[in-house]
C-alpha cells in the first residue's frame, strides 16, 4: 500500500525538492502538485529536472485539490499555511499534515508577533528527530505519534544541532552563543527579486537580517531551551553567498571550564553517535557544503580556540534537503511507521 501525497506550493524550491525526494520513495505516491500562479502549467516547464512528473500539470491550491490525500504538505510562504492548515485539520481524513513553512514552528505568540506578525497558529510537532529534550518524550517519540508536523527552518537546523549537545552537557555558557552562516540563494525562495539576480550575486557576499532580526532566531532559542533547559542568547549573522544551495554555519560558544576543552569534540560525537543523518568529522577536520550537496546529512566539525576559550562548531547542510524536504521525509517516515531512513540518501553529489 502506498500513501497518496499532495504538495501545495510545489512550484517553489522546497515543494519541488519534496516532490523529487518522494518520487524515489517506495511508499509514497505524489498524486497532486498544487501551485498558485503556475496553476495549469506543466510541471516540467517550472521543474525541468523532475522527469518523474513529465506530462503532469500544476493544479490550483484549494481545499478540494488537497483534501482526500493521505499526506498533505504545505510548502508555502509564512502567513499562508496557517489558515489553510486549520481548514484541512477541521476537514480531517488525512494521515499526516506537513507544514514546511514557518507558521507552525513557534510556541510563543510573542515571538511570532515580534518576528513575523499577523495571525498566530498553534504549533505542530517539530520535525527535528535529533533534537535532544530535557523533559517528556524524545522528539523522535513525539514524531512517531504525530499527525501534524512542522518542518524546521534550514538555518535553525544547522545552528541548533551544532550547539545543542554542548549546551545540554553544560559545557558552554548559554548567554554567549554566536553563529555566522554562509547561505545559498535558494534559501530565499524562488520569488523574483533584484538582489537575487546573478549579476547581483556573482562575485559578492552580502550579509542580511543583521542585528538580531533573522526570523529563525526565536526558533533556535526555543530549540536550545528544550535541549538544555536554559534560556540561551544567540547572535546570528547570515551571509548570502553565490551558490545555489547549501549552508555553512560557523557557530561558537564560550567554554565554562578550559579544563574541559579536550572533551568538547567527544561530547558532540557521542550525542550523534547513533544518528543516521548527523556526521561528526574527526578532530582536525572541518566540513564543506560540497560534502553534503544533495544528501540528507548534516556534517559537523569541532575545534577549540584556547586564545579566547571558545569552542567552534562548523555545520554544513544542504538547505533544501536536510534543511527542508529531507527533514520532511525523515519526519514523515517516523509518523507513518517506516524506518526513519527509508527512501533517503546519505551520499551526496560530487564534484
Amino acid at each position: 500500500m502506498s500513501f497518496s501525497v499532495a504538495i501545495a506550493g510545489a512550484s517553489g524550491y522546497a515543494g519541488g525538492e519534496l516532490a523529487r525526494l518522494l518520487a524515489a520513495h517506495p511508499d509514497f505516491d505524489v498524486v497532486t502538485l498544487a501551485a498558485h500562479s503556475s496553476a495549469g502549467e506543466k510541471v516540467n516547464s517550472v521543474h525541468p529536472h523532475l522527469a518523474s512528473f513529465a506530462g503532469q500539470v500544476f493544479t490550483e491550491t484549494s481545499m478540494d485539490t488537497l483534501a482526500a490525500h493521505d499526506v498533505i504538505a504545505l510548502a508555502l510562504p509564512h502567513g499562508e499555511s496557517g489558515a489553510l492548515g486549520e481548514a484541512l485539520r477541521s476537514r480531517g481524513g488525512y494521515t499526516v499534515l506537513l507544514d514546511l513553512g514557518a507558521d507552525r514552528r513557534l510556541e510563543d505568540p510573542r515571538d511570532w508577533d515580534a518576528y513575523y506578525g499577523g495571525d498566530f497558529s498553534q504549533p505542530f510537532v517539530y520535525g527535528m528527530p535529533e533534537l535532544p529534550r530535557v523533559e517528556g518524550l524524545t522528539q523522535r517519540e513525539r514524531l512517531q505519534a504525530a499527525t501534524d508536523i512542522a518542518i524546521p527552518g534550514c538555518n535553525a537546523t544547522g545552528v541548533t544541532l551544532a550547539l545543542a549537545p554542548l549546551l545540554a552537557a553544560g559545557a558552554v555558557e548559554a548567554d554567549d552563543l554566536s553563529a555566522v552562516l554562509a547561505v545559498g540563494a535558494s534559501g530565499a525562495g524562488r520569488a523574483l527579486r533584484s538582489d537575487l539576480l546573478a549579476a547581483e550575486l556573482t562575485g559578492s557576499a552580502r550579509p542580511y537580517a543583521v542585528g538580531g532580526t533573522h526570523r529563525h532566531l526565536p526558533e533556535i532559542r526555543q530549540n536550545l531551551l528544550h535541549a538544555s533547559g536554559h534560556h540561551a542568547t544567540v547572535s546570528m549573522t547570515p551571509v548570502l553567498v553565490p551558490m545555489a544551495r547549501g549552508i555553512l554555519a560557523t557557530c561558537s560558544a564560550r567554554v565554562k571550564d578550559a579544563k574541559d576543552a579536550a572533551r568538547l569534540h567527544q561530547i558532540v560525537a557521542d550525542a550523534y553517535a547513533t544518528e543516521a543523518y548527523v556526521r561528526v568529522y574527526d578532530r582536525g577536520s572541518m566540513p564543506a557544503t560540497a560534502d553534503v550537496l544533495g544528501s540528507n546529512i548534516l556534517a559537523l566539525g569541532v575545534a577549540y580556540d584556547a586564545s579566547v576559550n571558545r569552542v567552534i562548531v562548523v555545520a554544513a547542510l544542504d538547505n533544501l534537503v536536510k534543511g527542508t524536504a529531507g527533514a520532511a521525509v525523515q519526519s514523515l517516515n517516523l509518523a507513518c511507521g517506516f524506518e526513519e531512513t527509508r527512501g533517503l540518501m546519505i551520499d551526496g553529489l560530487a564534484p
